[in-house]
């Protein structure tokens, strides 16, 4: 089951072999979120190695498809899980002069959510790139 704040905060963009690939809905920053199908999994030292495995060659694969797709200068991917305690992975695309660059995404500001056109866009891009 989906963390609350997960659930309220993104959008569902694909099931993966291990894990629900995920959209967060601010488009401030292009930024997927990787879940592992695991239950109570909080850590990913928590994970038997096949699906460290996986979830490694997945977090690789989205951050690929993300840094194609956006043409970043950085990927930014992070496990904290200091708030969220379910296992994610997030993966943002950054660039020099976006919102709060060099700083992190995390707690700045006010989430401001995709707009309907560009949403789509962005979702059958990366879908594309996953079929």
């Amino acid at each position: 089951m989906l963390d609350k704040r997960l659930q309220a905060d993104c959008l569902y963009l694909h099931k993966m072999e291990l894990c629900e690939l995920l959209l967060m809905n601010d488009s401030r920053w292009p930024w997927l979120i990787l879940v592992p199908r695991i239950t109570d999994a909080c850590e990913i030292h928590q994970l038997d190695k096949l699906n460290q495995k996986l979830l490694s060659r997945e977090t690789n694969q989205i951050s690929s498809i993300l840094a194609d797709i956006c043409n970043c200068e950085k990927i930014n991917t992070g496990a904290l899980g200091n708030i969220v305690r379910q296992l994610h992975v997030h993966i943002v695309a950054r660039n020099s002069g976006d919102t709060n660059w060099p700083g992190p995404v995390w707690g700045f500001g006010e989430r401001q959510p995709y707009h309907q056109e560009n949403l789509e866009s962005l979702m059958h891009n990366i879908g594309k790139r996953l079929a």
